[in-house]
């Protein structure tokens, strides 16, 4: 027999609701409710959105704590009958859960989704880099990656590889961005993530804390990665895809580093490449 729901279920019959409104037009490009503050006056809701049964169930397993649901009664179903981190979870006493019918979910968000539920959360405070590395041994620091699909594929692979938390410097897209949540499976709730305000400042911080940063380049005076790695705690630098990582950043970190490649290729996708150095971390052997 299931466990009673700790969500309220609230039945939405009418597209326009204003009980809704958190999950209203995702894909606008400047009323979708998962925008944060931006410059020039434009304020977003600054929304978490989860989307899909497993991510909304990583959701509620993360710090970031939904204050709503939209979805299918379908899925309602789906995630009161899950193994822990479901609509039965006590912290989610009194939440609403919007039920309606996938027509006016779609007239809602704006498109017809056929994962059939939806979270949304407030943004809680984000960490600091010491906060977010201080019990970690593998650090995944990205610049300049400004694509929300590989930002959630680095969480995903940083997730399943053993990296303890991602470091944000410059120029990187936001990786709560509903997209980037999405293709990280939730894991971009999970896996502890910090913007650098001293960048790349920060990358000094890292290795008074003993950390070797490595930056990941197939240029010039870089060595096979497999010989770059040298210390118990290991934070590996990826850039944009074309330019990679700047000089000036390379010039901070302690070895340049390449992924031995075959048939005339000279480099792997961003989120591909960062998963190669991750399980080269995760395969050595370290006390």
């Amino acid at each position: 027999m299931n466990a009673p729901l700790s969500v309220d279920v609230i039945d939405i019959t009418d597209p326009l609701d204003p009980r809704v409104d958190d999950f209203r037009d995702l894909n606008s490009v400047d009323r979708r409710p998962d925008l944060p503050a931006l410059p020039g006056g434009r304020i977003g809701k600054a929304l978490v959105i989860a989307e899909g049964v497993l991510v909304v169930q990583r959701m509620i397993a993360s710090r970031f704590s939904p204050h709503a649901f939209l979805g299918v009664d379908r899925r309602l179903g789906e995630l009161r009958s899950m193994d822990g981190h479901d609509l039965t979870d006590p912290s989610l006493a009194g939440v609403p859960f919007y039920r309606a019918s996938a027509e006016v979910m779609a007239e809602v968000i704006g498109f017809h989704l056929n994962r059939g539920v939806l979270a949304a959360a407030r943004r809680p405070t984000m960490l600091t880099v010491p906060e977010a590395v201080s019990s970690a041994r593998t650090v995944a620091v990205l610049e300049g990656v400004n694509d929300h699909e590989n930002i959630g594929s680095v969480f995903r692979n940083a997730a399943g590889l053993g990296v303890d938390a991602v470091i944000f410097g410059t120029g990187c897209a936001d990786p709560l961005y509903r997209r980037c949540v999405r293709v990280s499976m939730g894991h971009a709730l999970l896996v502890p993530f910090a913007k650098s305000e001293n960048w790349p400042g920060d990358l000094d911080m890292l290795r008074e804390n003993g950390f070797q940063t490595v930056a990941l380049t197939p240029g010039e005076g870089s060595v096979p990665l497999s010989d770059a790695l040298s210390a118990e705690k290991l934070a590996f630098l990826v850039g944009a895809e074309g330019p990679g990582l700047r000089e000036h950043t390379m010039r901070s970190c302690d070895v340049r580093a390449h992924i031995p490649m075959s048939r005339g290729t000279d480099s792997l996708n961003v989120a591909t490449a960062a998963a190669v150095a991750f399980y080269e971390a995760l395969s050595r052997p370290r006390s």
